[in-house]
């Protein structure tokens, strides 16, 4: 595995895998969300985020964590392996949750830009969106897989597998 996609539901765990993993293997990490954010919460164009997207997947050695549902099908073109953590809804929720509490007014390491955690209606829209359509992405995340030849495919369901398989590694 020299190419590692990092894929599942918000708030279950991408960063902190792709950090652990990238660790273990020595590989380069890519955080789609340091791509995607300028500062206060503004994303960049689709065609600033393609560009610097691309030119990260034509590296030899990767992992990027994130999902950005878009461009799944051009990242799967590029990486030998998609690792899906494929988390229960609660836990997806808890996940955003906590992460919130923990960072509120900072912003995170893996995030482009200045985007301090705060308490809006766009983030109360997220955080409802993680409920809401959990069984709609994860559908479209085995549509685009089963899609993707010769790559192989890791589903991880909780953190008990999650450290399965690192310590497996």
């Amino acid at each position: 595995m020299e190419r590692i996609l990092i894929i599942g539901g918000n708030g279950c765990g991408k960063t902190t895998l792709s950090n652990k993993l990238a660790n273990k293997l020595s590989l380069p990490l890519i955080h789609l969300d340091a791509l995607y954010w300028n500062d206060n919460w503004k994303p960049v164009s689709d065609e600033e985020f393609d560009r610097l997207l691309l030119s990260e997947l034509v590296q030899p050695r990767w992992i990027i964590d994130g999902n950005i549902s878009r461009t799944i099908p051009l990242r799967l073109q590029y990486c030998d392996a998609v690792i899906f953590m494929d988390f229960s809804r609660i836990r997806c929720l808890s996940g955003v949750v906590g992460r919130f509490v923990k960072n509120y007014g900072k912003s995170r390491t893996d995030m482009g830009g200045n985007c301090p955690e705060k308490l809006n209606a766009e983030k109360i829209r997220f955080i409802k969106s993680v409920w809401t359509h959990h069984k709609e992405t994860r559908r479209r995340f085995y549509d685009m897989m089963s899609e993707a030849d010769d790559v192989k495919t890791v589903i991880l369901k909780n953190r008990r597998e999650t450290d399965q398989f690192l310590s497996e590694l």
